[in-house]
């Protein structure tokens, strides 16, 4: 860039206008001096107030300390450390304005009455001397108050307007003068306007000192219960409880504090708990309800009541067991059902059949029939959870014919047993006793009886002939009790093609014989 060579003339007038602006800065208008002194006075009042007020809330916190040490004590010794922060840079602030004053007026200056005010040199004199001059101490004093502040303040927006009243940042019209900040603010600066600028120090220290004073009120409970909404809750560890198992609640007052507990009323007993914890054994099934009230004070010693109330159900232990290779049922028989669902007390849940009838009998237990034999039958199981019925599952059955069942003759013995004989040896007067045959389905797990509708007995003569009798009902006939009675100890008969209907209406005829053994 080619720079355009400046006349005689124009160096002239370059150098007057230079000379006019020194001028004018040595002879600094009375009235302005006097309107720093205003602003200052301004000033005074304005950190005064904010002093005051601080004081104030200080004095609160003292009080909540008193009151409540373990919930204040945290904010309470946050604000000592704020205060020890603010009271230091505000007196270094007010050691220098009285530095500066009697630098311009003597040993007896007064701050309130400064006579050097237009005074150049005071300022420069105590905040810029080479090796004493304290602006870069203060400088850096303002940084360290600053980000201390700061760093507690969570709001932003008050946390950037603390930190635009104590920027130390020098202007780019002084950076490209390469002054620096105390330079740029105390350099020949009239006394009046430094005090000033000191003072309104002061009152950004308070300033910034109340904001994080305001905070840490904010942080505690010092009035009152700082919610907009206040209620009592039951958390339970679960609302379905297993019979003989614990029921187990938190009880607790949104917003909880955890330094002052509520009484805790369960029905109209206090509940004696360091933790609001309430726990009782449940010995009975069925649907219950935890009923009471919480009892609390707020700062004002108000005392606030909240009602509250927690459902919860005790079931039975229950587990389900299903065998893959098992899943038949019975046609035509009464075939014992029972059905659970985890969680769910059994008179909310319900079951239903196709291909069959199903009566419900107690808890969860049922009875089911099917209709025919070979046709599948699907259960449902439904629940009511939460005032609508749900379904929970489906389970499909295969239906079978019954196994044929086994013949006996049943007699009481000698002991007054009942006993059912199905083949060996066996006094005669205990077969005539018997009076006929019967059948049933008698294997441990099922006793299902049989009704008998014929059957044959098949002896043998002297002739080694086999001579058959039959009866079409379950009783002997006059001449197969007959051929019983000449029977000799030793001898022997079988009575077969024993012919049955069972519950499920099919007739069937046995294929095993009973063999007598008279003994």
């Amino acid at each position: 860039m080619i720079r355009k060579k400046l006349t005689p003339r124009q160096k002239m007038i370059n150098l007057m206008y230079v000379v006019l602006m020194a001028m004018l800065a040595l002879n600094v208008s009375s009235d302005v001096l006097i309107g720093f002194s205003l602003v200052d006075e301004g000033l005074n009042r304005t950190k005064e107030n904010s002093a005051a007020q601080n004081d104030a809330i200080y004095k609160e916190l003292e009080a909540a300390m008193s009151q409540n040490p373990e919930k204040t004590r945290q904010w309470y010794e946050k604000a000592q450390q704020v205060r020890k922060m603010s009271d230091s840079l505000y007196t270094f602030a007010e050691d220098l304005k009285w530095e500066i004053a009697r630098q311009a007026d003597g040993a007896d200056a007064d701050l309130n009455d400064i006579k050097g005010r237009d005074n150049l040199e005071a300022a420069t004199h105590v905040m810029l001397a080479p090796g004493i001059g304290k602006g870069d101490q203060l400088k850096k004093a303002i940084e360290t108050y600053r980000d201390g502040i700061t760093a507690m303040i969570t709001n932003e927006q008050q946390k950037k307007i603390i930190q635009s009243n104590l920027t130390t940042e020098v202007p780019q019209k002084a950076k490209l003068m390469g002054k620096n900040w105390q330079e740029y603010l105390f350099e020949n600066t009239p006394v009046a306007a430094a005090i000033t600028l000191l003072t309104k120090l002061q009152t950004d220290v308070r300033h910034a000192e109340g904001e994080m004073l305001h905070q840490l009120v904010a942080n505690i409970d010092v009035k009152d219960v700082r919610v907009n909404q206040i209620n009592a809750y039951v958390i339970p560890n679960s609302q379905t409880v297993v019979r003989g198992g614990k029921f187990s609640a938190q009880i607790i007052m949104a917003a909880v504090d955890s330094t002052q507990r509520p009484e805790i009323y369960v029905g109209n007993t206090l509940l004696k708990s360091d933790n609001g914890r309430y726990e009782t054994i449940c010995n009975s099934t069925g649907d219950f309800t935890l009923k009471g009230y919480l009892v609390m004070k707020n700062g004002d010693g108000e005392t606030i009541r909240r009602e509250f109330e927690q459902p919860y159900t005790v079931v039975e232990p229950s587990a389900t067991v299903s065998a893959t290779m098992m899943n038949m049922l019975y046609a035509g028989y009464q075939n014992p059902i029972s059905v659970s669902v985890p969680g769910v007390p059994s008179n909310r849940i319900s079951l239903s059949m196709t291909n069959g009838s199903l009566t419900k009998k107690d808890g969860g237990n049922y009875v089911a029939v099917p209709s025919k034999v070979g046709e599948d039958v699907t259960f449902t199981v439904t629940a009511l959870n939460e005032g609508r019925q749900q379904e929970m599952g489906k389970f499909t059955f295969h239906v079978r014919k019954l196994p044929d069942p086994t013949g006996y003759l049943q007699y009481t013995d000698s002991k007054g047993n009942t006993t059912r004989f199905k083949g060996g040896r066996i006094t005669k007067q205990a077969v005539i006793a018997a009076g006929g045959i019967g059948a049933a389905i008698d294997d441990g797990l099922l006793d299902i009886a049989f009704k008998v509708v014929g059957f044959e007995t098949l002896f043998i003569d002297n002739m080694g002939n086999t001579v058959p009798e039959v009866s079409n009902s379950a009783t002997f006939t006059p001449n197969q009790l007959s051929k019983i009675r000449s029977l000799s100890r030793g001898k022997l008969f079988n009575i077969r093609r024993i012919r049955v209907v069972g519950p499920d209406g099919i007739e069937r005829t046995l294929t095993s014989p009973v063999e007598v053994i008279i003994n």
